[in-house]
Parts: structure tokens; C-alpha cells; sequence
């Protein structure tokens, strides 16, 4: 599974590094108690992240108000859901505010090794929304 620090979190849910320290401080974001980065810096299990910005986005948060931006049409996030039928999936990443689902084939989906709590960026071109694994 993909850890993250409290700066990555930070960019992925849209808010200062500062802010997101405060959270896991505070025990809103859980870290990852077993380890900690090559630098000592405390690590985000991405499951814990993905769930963590569900609720952000929902209001469960609302002492701190998210950076509501993007870049363009990109917009960094972590997978939140990964729903495989099967010909389809469905992939749900939460970027800051925004959430945004993405229906891609199975063999596609699986050749990326989508799973939650991954980084991942998704593009927005008309109706379309594609997922470039980062």
C-alpha cells in the first residue's frame, strides 16, 4: 500500500502542509505508526488518506475551509473507489473538493494497478474524464 507524507497529503486534499500536519496532529487523519519516511517524517496510509478526503469533501471537516483550484483540466488527487464489472470500472479520485469518476474498461483499470489510496491524476476533456497514474 502507498503511504504519503503530511506535505503529499497536503497537495492531494488542497490544503497548506501546515494545515494537514494540524489534522494528523490532532488524530483526524490517522498516521502510520509502524514507520516513518527516510527523512523521520511520519507517513499517511493511502486508505486512511482516501477515506480522510471523502469526508473532507462531504463537510465532515468544516473547521477549515479547502483550496478550491485546479490547473486547467488536471486535477491531482487520490483514487478514493475502484469498481470493476466485467467489461467496465469505475474509478472515483478525490482532488481537493472535486470529485471525479472515470469509467474506463477493466483490462485498462488492471494493467494501471488502480487500487484506493493511490496518487493518480485525472484529466477533464469534454465528458471525458481519463486517469494518468502518478
Amino acid at each position: 500500500m502507498q503511504h504519503y507524507t503530511a506535505g503529499q497529503a497536503a497537495r492531494l486534499l488542497g490544503v497548506s502542509p501546515d494545515t494537514a500536519r494540524r489534522w494528523a496532529d490532532a488524530g483526524k487523519v490517522p498516521t502510520y505508526r509502524e514507520g516513518r519516511d527516510g527523512s523521520g517524517r511520519r507517513l499517511i496510509d493511502g486508505r486512511d488518506l482516501a477515506a480522510f478526503a471523502v469526508g473532507l469533501a462531504q463537510g465532515a471537516q468544516d473547521d477549515e475551509e479547502p483550496v478550491r483550484s485546479s490547473v486547467r483540466n488536471s486535477f491531482p488527487g487520490i483514487i478514493t473507489a475502484v469498481k470493476l464489472g466485467d467489461v467496465a470500472a469505475q474509478v472515483e479520485i478525490q482532488a481537493g473538493p472535486h470529485r471525479l469518476v472515470s469509467l474506463l474498461t477493466r483490462e485498462a483499470a488492471e494493467d494501471m494497478g488502480l487500487e484506493v489510496g493511490m496518487q493518480a491524476t485525472a484529466r477533464v476533456k469534454a465528458t471525458s474524464v481519463h486517469i494518468d497514474r502518478t
